[in-house]
């Protein structure tokens, strides 16, 4: 299964696909957050579980179609969380008096549909990212770099998934290991340097620090497969030696050019400029 959050209306919801049922299962619990309009999600959490409350004692098949599966939550961590099919979900926003249930019926309906098409068709997937890219004003090239990036980037964690690498936990170990070795900071660093928060940090790299990540990536990937890294040890030292491979070119760079790759740049939208309040005094004259 591969966990694919998206987003509706700018919220978050966690959304993972059966590859072999060819199924998507959404959290319930962030469908429930939408549909309530609530900021904090523990409150959304009682919310849905009052429900699924009043829905078992009815006998709603709903309940008993939902499943749990571990998904991960804002601390990194993953937990048990319900998780149901776009055609339960559809009979659950029945219960949840909100004005978001059309909308979000229409966008369960299409994520569905859009899923079926890239199936079919997985180079419509590849268009539906540049577009997006192309919408917050990014440039061909940086859009041609970021795709690479991306393919460069799945086949290591592929390699990873095949050799004792187990996704989440230690996938961040090792690409913190691979960042720190070729950019002399941890990603955390990073995204504090260029003030991210929840962001992608590659959505806002410069087209050297795509470069670098690529390259060191695929040093890890191509060093890992000649010694045939299996478990945490073996594909760590892999790591260390992919980033350093980076990080002698990256130094190399910077001594031709003066200028340092690892920037705190981003493609946040700057604040609008706060207004001035401008104070009219009044002159007053004095007579003798």
């Amino acid at each position: 299964m591969k966990i694919l959050p998206t987003q509706f209306d700018g919220q978050s919801i966690r959304r993972v696909y059966d590859e072999k049922t060819e199924t998507w299962w959404f959290s319930v619990v962030d469908v429930v957050q939408v549909l309530t309009q609530q900021a904090d999600y523990q409150t959304a959490r009682k919310y849905w579980n009052k429900l699924k409350e009043r829905l078992d004692k009815e006998g709603s098949e709903s309940v008993t179609n939902c499943h749990r599966l571990k998904l991960p939550a804002a601390d990194g961590k993953n937990y048990l969380t319900d998780v149901a099919t776009a055609e339960t979900l559809l009979r659950l926003v029945q219960s949840v008096p909100s004005p978001k249930a059309e909308p979000i019926k229409l966008w369960l309906a299409k994520v569905g549909y859009e899923r079926m098409q890239e199936m079919a068709d997985p180079a419509l997937s590849l268009d539906r990212a540049r577009q997006t890219w192309q919408q917050h004003g990014r440039s061909d090239k940086w859009i041609q770099q970021r795709m690479t990036g991306q393919e460069t980037r799945n086949k290591l964690t592929d390699y990873w998934s095949e050799h004792d690498i187990k996704k989440g936990s230690e996938f961040a170990i090792l690409t913190n290991i691979i960042h720190q070795e070729w950019a002399g900071v941890s990603v955390k660093e990073h995204k504090d340097m260029k003030g991210l928060a929840s962001h992608n940090l590659r959505d806002h790299m410069s087209e050297a620090e795509l470069i670098f990540t690529a390259l060191a990536e695929l040093s890890t990937r191509q060093i890992a497969e000649s010694a045939q890294a299996t478990g945490m040890a073996e594909n760590k030292s892999a790591a260390q030696a992919g980033g350093r491979i980076a990080a002698g070119a990256r130094n190399q760079l910077e001594s031709q050019t003066g200028k340092p790759v690892v920037s705190g740049a981003n493609y946040l939208t700057p604040p609008a400029p706060k207004a001035v309040k401008v104070v009219k005094t009044i002159k007053t004259s004095t007579k003798n």
